[in-house]
């Protein structure tokens, strides 16, 4: 049995499993108000102690019905009157972490973005110093790849904050109002955690500029619905929404003009793909013997990600394939000299 001096539970996220046994009498219990569920579950499990992957079970309403913890902040602890209890939204839209693996240094380059980020870090740290000029929305931009979304998970890291990510495509529903509930079901979980990062990734998935509409659909109630609570009509202390971007020049002004800051992202430099290349390849399964400057050089124009995923891993895999037991320049090279990079920018008669 666990001792008493493990500390408190901050937050933990449930997942619905379900009953052990199948039944036609049994009720599949659905969380309808998230505040009246962390009351609820609270009352039955104060004192329990807790860690990832542990089965909680209701005794109450629902006996037996099983709930498994996927996050706990901190990783183990015993639950109190001050825990945060939320259940995985039941559309799997909206993802709840607590990040740990990902911190500032992980982020190769990009030292403009890191100096501008800075002040998000104080302001999850310290909400209420900021007042009325706290940066609570923020615009990440820049070519794919290039490390937006690990900047965005590095900074709830350091600020020991949940972390709300939702792909701005899978905010369009099917039928009118879905993308609005989903949004305002965002923001109330945010506002429920806060201190809290929300990043809208893909954005400009909705926030296309209306003379693209063809594009860009029907997305009036969802731009509506984020613009409120962008314009924080109810109060977002605490809450820092990040919006992440590869193509900011088609944002619509209306939208793009509620983020108080941009931050822009570049494709790395020779020295920060040596870097890459040099971070990523000193824990490897295989030994690598290579003039890493030579693949720096050849892999200009590629994002993180695409000399990652594209050169190192495809080396990776065919040294595999091919049962090597050791990767040289040669084979870093060719898979450098096979990625043929897409144009950064749109063919000029895309959008006539």
């Amino acid at each position: 049995m666990p001792k008493k001096e493990s500390a408190e539970v901050k937050y933990l996220i449930l997942r619905p499993l379900g009953y052990p046994l199948k039944a036609s009498y049994h009720e599949y219990p659905q969380v309808d108000n998230p505040k009246v569920f962390d009351v609820y579950a609270k009352e039955q499990w104060k004192g329990e102690f807790v860690h990832k992957s542990k089965l909680i079970f209701d005794v109450r309403m629902f006996p037996d019905f099983a709930f498994e913890v996927v996050e706990c902040e901190p990783q183990s602890g015993y639950i109190s009157d001050a825990t945060i209890i939320l259940v995985e939204s039941d559309s799997k839209i909206i993802e709840t972490e607590i990040v740990r693996d990902i911190s500032l240094d992980d982020v190769v380059g990009q030292e403009e973005a890191k100096k501008k980020a800075k002040v998000i870090l104080e302001y999850l740290k310290n909400p209420d110093k900021f007042g009325k000029w706290a940066p609570k929305n923020v615009l990440f931009f820049g070519p794919p790849g290039t490390g937006k979304t690990m900047m965005a998970k590095a900074l709830s890291n350091e600020a020991k904050t949940p972390f709300l990510s939702v792909k701005s495509t899978k905010l369009i529903g099917e039928h009118v109002g879905d993308g609005a509930r989903k949004v305002h079901e965002l923001y109330d979980r945010a506002r429920q955690l806060a201190p809290c990062i929300v990043f809208l990734d893909e954005f400009d998935a909705i926030g296309l500029d209306r003379s693209y509409q063809e594009i860009r659909g029907d997305v009036s109630e969802i731009v509506n619905a984020l613009l409120t609570e962008l314009d924080g009509i109810q109060s977002n202390d605490g809450i820092c929404t990040i919006a992440a971007t590869n193509r900011v020049e088609l944002l619509d002004s209306s939208i793009r003009s509620r983020f108080e800051e941009e931050i822009e992202f570049t494709l790395p430099s020779f020295e920060e793909r040596l870097e890459i290349l040099k971070k990523n390849l000193g824990e490897f399964p295989v030994e690598v013997k290579a003039r890493l400057e030579l693949v720096a050089a050849a892999s200009e124009g590629f994002s993180g990600r695409d000399i990652v995923e594209k050169v190192i891993k495809s080396s990776l895999h065919r040294a595999i394939a091919e049962g090597k037991n050791r990767i040289e320049t040669e084979d870093l090279l060719s898979a450098a000299e096979k990625v043929k990079m897409p144009s950064r920018q749109p063919p000029k008669q895309m959008f006539v």
